[in-house]
């Protein structure tokens, strides 16, 4: 078995030099899409680190399985990698079938929503994005539990909270409360 941290140096190798829509090296993106998925175990998080390695490398899914990546890990990865001519919008319902990619796919949403982040992309992109992330949201967030999105978005990208509200309905009172 891999550990976390054999495969965080695995995408750090296999991301070096690249950088995110914003000109951050795309380590970073990574690694915060899998600190998101840290409440929810390991093999998230392995697969957090390594969402967009075959997508945007010279990594395979066989490499990763001949390098010791746990073959679950490497489902999930498969899941959320785009496939050439899908929609995007299919491509967010595929993912749904997977409730590991589903959070996985969360997290990348809500790295990628961050306000701090938009705020760099001239408006007309950070437009397009926003409606494009919020749309995903909307089939994403609903094939999970609230419990699960809520754990990722506080460390992720905690200005999605309010639309929490919106998806699941307000959260219940905590037991014991005010009658």
């Amino acid at each position: 078995m891999t550990s976390v941290r054999e495969v965080d140096l695995l995408a750090e190798r296999a991301h070096a030099g690249q950088v995110d829509k914003i000109g951050r090296p795309y380590i970073e993106h990574v690694r915060s899409v899998a600190a998101g998925l840290a409440p929810l175990g390991d093999e998230l998080v392995m697969a957090g680190l390594l969402h967009d390695v075959v997508e945007d490398t010279d990594w395979t899914a066989e490499k990763l399985l001949a390098a010791g990546i746990p073959p679950r890990v490497v489902e999930i990865v498969e899941a959320v990698t785009n496939q050439p001519g899908m929609p995007y919008e299919e491509k967010i319902r595929r993912i749904t079938a997977d409730s590991s990619a589903t959070l996985v796919k969360i997290a990348d949403n809500a790295h990628n929503s961050r306000p701090d982040r938009a705020a760099q992309l001239l408006p007309d992109k950070r437009e397009r994005l926003a409606a494009k992330y919020r749309k995903a949201r909307a089939t994403l967030w609903p094939a999970a539990s609230r419990a699960d999105v809520e754990a990722i978005v506080r460390i992720v990208n905690p200005a999605l909270l309010a639309e929490l509200g919106e998806v699941f309905g307000p959260a219940s009172a905590p037991a014991g409360g005010p009658a």
